[in-house]
């Protein structure tokens, strides 16, 4: 039974560090975000970095400390990730910023969450190799998010947060490699 489980995590690391690598690149984000229940609407473009990290980089091992693992070095691989965000609509700036995650197990490490500057943590699981699905849970929120590989230049993201059971936002996005 030891042995499945530890394959079944390999599995799942395996995919994980896969679809980190065929993330690398820079992206073009078109965002829409309706808030829920009455529908209104904020677009956005983000221009997004991502680096693939590999185990051991001084990211990964600062992640650790800051998770307060036993082995700060055993996360496998990650992803260090650098956003510049404008409001489709206004023109003005809306966010910019960095996140680190990094991958053990099924458990997805993060140095901050989407609505907090704190470390989180989220379950993750693929429906298949280029799908990855993510839930996370924090500050009585659950954020749920689909991202999937769509050939080598496009990405589609899908996130829902819900607050005390009820859907509050659903964001879409459309991510062209630039």
């Amino acid at each position: 039974m030891t042995s499945l489980i530890q394959f079944t995590q390999t599995a799942e690391e395996s995919l994980i560090a896969a679809f980190f690598r065929e993330s690398e690149g820079n992206w073009r984000s078109e965002r829409r975000y309706y808030t829920l229940p009455d529908g209104e609407t904020k677009e956005m473009v983000s221009m997004i970095a991502i680096r693939f990290l590999e185990q051991d980089c001084p990211e990964l091992v600062r992640l650790g400390k800051m998770h307060e693992m036993e082995e700060p070095g055993a996360i496998i691989c990650g992803s260090y990730v650098e956003w510049n965000s404008t409001n489709s609509v206004t023109g003005r700036k809306e966010s910019k910023g960095s996140t680190i995650f990094g991958a053990l197990g099924k458990i997805l490490y993060r140095d901050r969450g989407f609505a907090t500057s704190k470390p989180v943590t989220a379950q993750y699981s693929f429906t298949n190799p280029k799908t990855l699905c993510l839930r996370t849970e924090y500050n009585c929120s659950v954020f749920e998010e689909e991202l999937k590989l769509i050939g080598d230049n496009y990405r589609t993201r899908q996130t829902i947060i819900s607050r005390a059971g009820e859907q509050q936002m659903i964001g879409q996005y459309l991510e062209k490699r630039i």
